[in-house]
């Protein structure tokens, strides 16, 4: 296995410097001089990007794979994307998703910051630093993709940005870290989730992730598959409830054979779908999110709408049951 890293940095907050007069944007080599001395011999390649908060499907695809071909080479140990916080929950999830077999023997880790790189306070060398440590280190391969903040590692499935103005911002409740950076070396503290099933085909971008609340008007709901929409995932309340005035246009999407998955907005998702006397939705045919935040359920959709073809209801039931 080689033991070489490749740092893939895609600019945003962790480049930035934004002194009046001096702004500027740090290239993938100064970012690793911040960060200081690093173990394993890395290879940096600026890659273009949108900012975090405005990535495109084209550029959230076009990383993943990046990603995907590099560990697939067998020419590196370890894998570092930089990134904005915005979207890394996301991004990381979809490259988990992508990753296959090639998770086995890759450290996959993605890192960012939320104070530019010229604020005395900046968080991004010491990120990157544990990020290029982890990625270096053979007890992160087989973990899948991590995101790297404040030295600790948050698995791709379970990472949420908790709070965008503070370094320790990103969390996993109620998951907690898989594991922390120490002294440039790796401490596991849990066991990573499952590896998701295999995904074969590019996913499908036509997915709504649509927030629930007291009051809100079925046509919303409705409208979605005359937009074009290929499936929903709706953002419910508690353990994943939705307004009964929702459940004749759920109806009428997974009629038209569009998938319907349903997350829920607390911290603490359930894994395993609502109790029997609550699960009406689930009672029509919509699908469980299996403890997936709302923005990684999402992720999965489109990877499973993607996974092989023309995917419909059935199709994506049956992989969101493997995962």
């Amino acid at each position: 296995m080689a033991d070489r890293v490749l740092l893939l940095a895609t600019k945003d907050t962790v480049a930035y410097r934004r002194r009046p007069g001096h702004e500027s944007v740090a290239t993938g080599a100064e970012l690793l001089a911040a960060a200081g001395p690093v173990a394993a011999g890395v290879t940096a390649v600026d890659v273009i990007s949108e900012p975090g908060w405005d990535l495109s499907p084209t550029t959230l695809l076009a990383l993943a794979r990046r990603v995907r071909e590099a560990a697939a080479s067998g020419e590196y140990g370890g894998i570092v994307l930089t990134q904005g916080v915005d979207a890394m929950a996301e991004t990381a999830y979809l490259i988990d998703l992508v990753l296959g077999a090639d998770a086995a023997r890759t450290a996959i880790v993605l890192t960012g910051a939320v104070r530019a790189l010229d604020d005395p306070d900046s968080d991004g060398p010491a990120n990157l630093a544990g990020a290029l440590a982890a990625a270096s280190d053979p007890a992160v391969r087989g973990l899948g993709a991590v995101a790297c903040a404040h030295g600790e590692l948050h698995a791709a499935r379970w990472v949420t940005l908790v709070d965008a103005s503070r370094p320790d911002g990103f969390g996993s409740a109620p998951y907690g870290p898989v594991g922390r950076v120490v002294d440039g070396r790796v401490r596991l503290l849990a066991a990573p989730p499952p590896r998701p099933p295999a995904v074969h085909g590019p996913p499908e971008w036509d997915v709504v992730l649509l927030k629930t609340y007291p009051g809100i008007n079925p046509e919303l709901l409705a409208s979605l598959a005359d937009g074009g929409a290929r499936g929903v995932v709706l953002e419910g309340t508690g353990r994943g409830n939705v307004p009964a005035s929702l459940f004749a246009a759920i109806g009428e999407l997974l009629d038209g054979d569009v998938p319907v998955v349903i997350a829920s907005r607390s911290h603490h998702p359930p894994e395993d779908g609502l109790p029997a006397d609550q699960a009406m939705a689930e009672r029509l045919g919509a699908i469980g999110a299996r403890g997936l935040r709302p923005e990684q359920a999402r992720v999965a959709l489109m990877a499973a709408l993607g996974n092989g073809g023309d995917q419909g209801v059935d199709a994506v039931r049956d992989w969101f049951a493997r995962l």
